[in-house]
């Protein structure tokens, strides 16, 4: 019976048992160093197996990066070359030029007014003296009983076209340098004026007879208001028979002068159309038509041409009353920046 009990060599269980049961070890190295199962030296020695395995990974994933990496940079090549090519074709478009052109005319302008500039004190330095011409009496003129009456008629310079109503236009004049008066009525002065303003109005009232150019006073708010206390003088004047003709050629600008107008003589929108006060045209053609049907029916049109114009048409020079305001060479080509 106590043979039995004890295990048998030849019992594959009981082999196995004692198998589980006792320590198991790996050989290490060279040196045959003993280490045991499923301890932290035997994690080590399987670490490195891992490591082998992923290093095809990552050299895989670096291959992309480099390859993602490369058409990044021809992208941003052929984003460069498409950049310098715009702006080389901006640069020959008309948009491009246009400050050139401007700076160019600007130029050439300053050069006319040197020129003419030097040309009036040429004239000024000579010394014309006119030759007497003498003529001897002819035997006719002695056979002549009866002299000649030669009658001369006396045609009014333009600059006494105003000289009845001097008094009454320098009273207006003064009377606007004084304090502005902003419950004034409609179609009155409700702003003040400076003593330039005042003699820009006096030579053209008294000098020019109401019919030429006068100098910009540097920018359209300024020269808006001396139309404005024009009008309100002639208004005085002429009562209802005269009508405002302004002539600019960009819709920007009749509105700019249609709401300094409004402001200055206390205005509405109804007070500008064809059957009002003071009408609005982009073009000198309708100005001249007006004009012409407004002398038909006895009224005196007043045209006034801002200062953004470089020219004035010849046809308006025959009209009664007319202002145009004369622009320096940097207010035109400000103006030109703007558009």
């Amino acid at each position: 019976m106590a043979e039995q009990n004890l295990p048998s060599s030849n019992n594959p269980q009981a082999s196995k048992l004692a198998e589980d049961d006792s320590p198991s070890f790996k050989l290490c190295n060279s040196k045959e160093t003993l280490i045991e199962k499923n301890s932290p030296q035997a994690e080590q020695l399987v670490e490195p197996s891992y490591r082998s395995d992923l290093t095809p990974l990552v050299e895989i994933a670096l291959k992309e990066l480099q390859s993602r990496r490369d058409e990044l940079k021809e992208e941003i090549k052929e984003l460069t070359k498409r950049k310098s090519e715009l702006e080389k074709d901006i640069k020959k478009t008309f948009t491009g030029q246009s400050d050139l052109i401007a700076r160019r005319v600007k130029g050439f302008q300053d050069y006319l007014t040197g020129a003419l500039q030097g040309l009036a004190q040429s004239a000024e330095q000579l010394e014309l003296v006119a030759a007497p011409v003498v003529l001897q009496p002819s035997p006719l003129d002695k056979e002549q009983s009866k002299p000649i009456n030669h009658t001369t008629e006396q045609i009014a310079a333009i600059a006494d076209n105003f000289k009845p109503d001097e008094n009454l236009i320098r009273q207006c004049l003064e009377h606007f340098l004084g304090q502005p008066d902003f419950y004034a009525d409609p179609w009155k002065l409700r702003r003040s004026l400076d003593k330039k303003d005042v003699e820009l109005l006096e030579d053209w009232f008294f000098s020019m007879g109401g019919r030429g150019a006068q100098p910009s006073r540097g920018n359209r708010s300024k020269n808006v208001l001396v139309s404005a206390a024009l009008i309100s003088i002639l208004g005085e004047l002429y009562g209802d028979r005269f009508q405002t003709l302004i002539l600019a050629g960009q819709p920007e600008r009749l509105g700019e002068w249609r709401r300094g107008l409004q402001d200055a003589l206390g205005l509405e929108r109804e007070d500008f159309g064809p059957n009002s006060g003071i009408v609005l045209f982009e073009r000198a053609n309708g100005v001249l038509e007006r004009a012409d049907r407004l002398e038909e029916r006895g009224e005196v049109p007043l045209i006034l041409i801002d200062a953004a114009e470089q020219s004035v048409d010849i046809p308006v020079l025959q009209f009664p009353l007319w202002l145009a305001f004369s622009a320096e060479p940097d207010e035109l080509y400000e103006e030109e920046e703007l558009l």
